[in-house]
């Protein structure tokens, strides 16, 4: 870990997980100026962490950590409002799987949407979804005290329930992604699914990042970046941005459940069928956040953008790309990073960048042996557009503990 810190330029340090094997900075200078933009924030206490797959995003790095001081800023949490991985390890080992792989990829392509592709709300919908989602927006009126069919950030043309039905069980584009593993040491298989609250997420930090704009330019705050527009805990706006936030949330943890519950389905249809209590088996956090937490001896509002909860003992999971491994960890509690970790290996490169420059024989080669579909749209997901996963687990061995390493079989991506 370095500590970053010019009084000239920086109200507070900035410490950084993220360097290469040699011990110097591995950050683009864009992700740099964006944590100094945080540290500059009239909100922020303590210091900014980034972790080792931090890289540029929206007004915040991603991979990044800050703690404000009673307020809440949509932009530090993202669009991808509760984004995060599931996993679940199977009671079939590869040897069982492998003879059968092709035909549960192909399963699991026909029965998981993904990219923008939505669910029929009502045709074949499974009766438990529509009962926890319709749970789940009582819920969200109960709390905001609003009258049912009335969502501040929802104006879309859609019945609320059936706009957040459609999306439910589906992986969404980019690097979301559904995998099958394998565990080396012991040969058991696994699933792991990346997705998180879809479009649900992205409309709640759009309305509420430009009413938080719109409010501190008329409150002429003293922001370093138009793009890190807060509200106050206390403030109607922090309250309704926090309820609608956890909502998205919730929903991205049955989405995720949900998508589970497909790929496991599809093994049964090639007669692998999952044990009763499997489901409780599973493993489920998220790395795009705001939450209350106790650090530097009081209670703040930590962000993690693109970073995963590392508390001690906490089980977490660490994807790689999509040809290289993966690990199931423990966390270990380190108050630097307030106990945060990475959530991936971290982007090298832009997509248009990668899908340039990263040759198709290169490609090939890095994913021989892995299933996955269709060759010409993953370019911008080759491995050669992300970090090394094993560097970026040796610069965070004080963050956390490896448990297990999973190296893919087959990847589909959104």
């Amino acid at each position: 870990m370095k500590v970053i810190y010019d009084k000239s330029r920086q109200r507070l340090p900035i410490k950084c997980w993220a360097t290469d094997a040699n011990g110097d900075l591995a950050i683009e200078e864009k992700a740099l100026a964006q944590a100094v933009n945080l540290s500059n924030h009239p909100a922020a206490v303590g210091w900014i962490s980034l972790m080792p797959d931090a890289h540029t995003g929206m007004g915040m790095p991603i991979g990044g950590v800050v703690c404000l001081h009673d307020a809440v800023c949509p932009n530090m949490v993202g669009v991808d409002i509760g984004c995060g991985m599931i996993s679940y390890k199977t009671p079939w080992t590869l040897d069982r799987v492998q003879p059968k792989l092709k035909d549960i990829m192909n399963q699991i392509r026909r029965d998981l949407p993904v990219g923008f592709a939505r669910r029929d709300p009502v045709k074949k919908f499974p009766t438990h979804w529509a009962s926890d989602i319709d749970d789940l927006i009582a819920s969200y009126y109960y709390t905001n005290g609003l009258t049912p069919g009335v969502e501040p950030w929802y104006d879309g043309d859609k019945e609320f329930s059936r706009y957040v039905r459609s999306q439910a069980g589906t992986l969404g584009g980019g690097n979301h992604f559904c995998e099958i593993q394998v565990e080396e040491e012991t040969g058991y298989v696994w699933i792991m699914i990346h997705s998180g609250s879809r479009n649900v997420g992205k409309v709640v930090c759009d309305y509420y990042n430009k009413l938080a704009m719109s409010l501190n330019e008329s409150w002429h705050s003293d922001l370093p970046s138009s793009d890190l527009a807060f509200f106050p805990l206390d403030s109607d706006e922090g309250k309704s941005y926090l309820n609608a936030m956890n909502f998205a949330l919730d929903f991205a943890l049955l989405n995720r459940k949900y998508m589970m519950e497909v790929v496991v389905g599809a093994f049964g249809r090639s007669d692998l069928l999952a044990p009763d209590g499997w489901f409780d088996e599973i493993i489920n956090i998220h790395h795009n956040y705001a939450t209350m937490e106790n650090h530097l001896g009081k209670n703040v509002m930590v962000h993690r953008k693109g970073a995963t909860l590392a508390r001690d003992k906490t089980v977490g999971i660490i994807p790689g790309s999509m040809g290289t491994s993966s690990y199931i960890v423990k966390g270990l509690n380190n108050k630097d990073s307030f106990n945060s970790c990475s959530h991936g290996a971290g982007r090298t490169m832009s997509r248009s960048m990668a899908k340039k420059t990263i040759p198709m024989e290169d490609f090939k080669k890095v994913m021989d042996g892995i299933e996955y579909t269709p060759v010409d749209t993953n370019l911008d997901e080759a491995p050669q557009a992300y970090k090394d996963i094993t560097q970026v687990m040796a610069n965070q061995t004080d963050l956390v503990e490896i448990i297990h390493e999973l190296r893919p079989l087959g990847v589909v991506k959104g």
